[in-house]
């Protein structure tokens, strides 16, 4: 079996938050900080937030929200907020950007094997990049949860009676990709991005040989 993650695997995502945070942080000037120290405190509030409130984007603008009362020692005003509100059409749409490769690879592997697509976040906004991403019909099952641990790979194990050394965890992200699913007792294959979310990056054992690093999404057809 081999599971999927989605965002920034499958299809361009953090780019688009990163683009809004480029954007928001060209606005939001403070006296004592500059855009690394503001960057820093939207970190912490994102990282606190995630905790409580989940992700995607409505998660990710309240963020904006909080950041701006918290830089500013008062909520923020009408005007500040419409702005916010504004940058939601960035994630708006009926459309993904695949990753390249995904779509003929995807097509070759699920002829070879089972395939699961596994993704965190809102159900809605998951769902309709699932869908937009025209990819479903290559996989068994598709997963929307709200945090991907090392309880959910036990679960999913469970599920389908899988045999954790047969199986194996494919994504962009060491902190929800890679490690849970290690730690689970499956195997993984790490394809790294340059945009994945800072919240998302953790240490790897270079030493752990049931972890695959790979350059590039085609290259799994060489090794499945």
């Amino acid at each position: 079996m081999l599971i999927f993650d989605a965002d920034d695997t499958l299809w361009e995502n953090n780019v688009i938050f990163e683009r809004v945070i480029d954007e928001f942080l060209e606005w939001m000037t403070h006296p004592e900080l500059d855009r690394a120290g503001v960057r820093a405190v939207l970190d912490g509030i994102e990282a606190a937030n995630a905790l409580t409130l989940g992700y995607g984007s409505k998660v990710f603008l309240h963020s904006l929200g909080e950041c701006v009362a918290r830089l500013r020692g008062r909520a923020a005003t009408a005007e500040e907020s419409a702005r916010i509100a504004g940058w939601a059409t960035a994630f708006a749409g009926d459309r993904v950007e695949l990753m390249p490769g995904v779509a003929e690879t995807l097509a070759e592997l699920a002829r070879r094997h089972e395939l699961l697509l596994l993704t965190k976040g809102d159900t809605e906004e998951q769902q309709r990049k699932v869908t937009a991403s025209g990819l479903t019909r290559h996989f068994r099952e598709v997963h929307i949860v709200a945090e991907k641990n090392v309880a959910t790979y036990e679960e999913l194990v469970r599920a389908y009676d899988l045999v954790p050394d047969s199986t194996w965890m494919i994504g962009n992200s060491p902190k929800s990709d890679i490690l849970p699913a290690r730690s689970a007792g499956l195997n993984a294959v790490f394809i790294p991005h340059d945009h994945t979310w800072v919240l998302e990056h953790d240490e790897l054992d270079p030493a752990d040989e049931k972890v695959l690093r790979l350059p590039a999404f085609g290259e799994l057809l060489h090794h499945f």
